[in-house]
């Protein structure tokens, strides 16, 4: 499992590489238990990216008030995975 944050001026996305079931899982719903305490709320969609690994991808278009940073670092940090460039 790994991730890779991007964010601009209020744009940000986090993307979650995971594989197989368990990963899939584990990462379905710490995101939903994390990102479901907040009142901005993201576009998440997930898509295949080999035949054994998918991405789940977050992305908040409007965070003026930089919360964003906060809730992708609790992600990652509950998730226990390393951060790509």
């Amino acid at each position: 499992m790994d991730a890779q944050v991007k964010s601009e001026e209020k744009y940000a996305k986090l993307s979650i590489a995971y594989e197989g079931k368990g990963e899939s899982e584990l990462v379905c719903s710490t995101v939903d238990k994390i990102i479901a305490k907040y009142d901005i709320q993201p576009l998440t969609y997930t898509c295949n990216i080999s035949d054994t690994k998918n991405v789940m991808v977050i992305e908040y278009q409007d965070d003026v008030d930089r919360v964003v940073g906060d809730i992708f670092e609790e992600i990652i940090k509950t998730l226990d995975i390393p951060i790509c460039d």
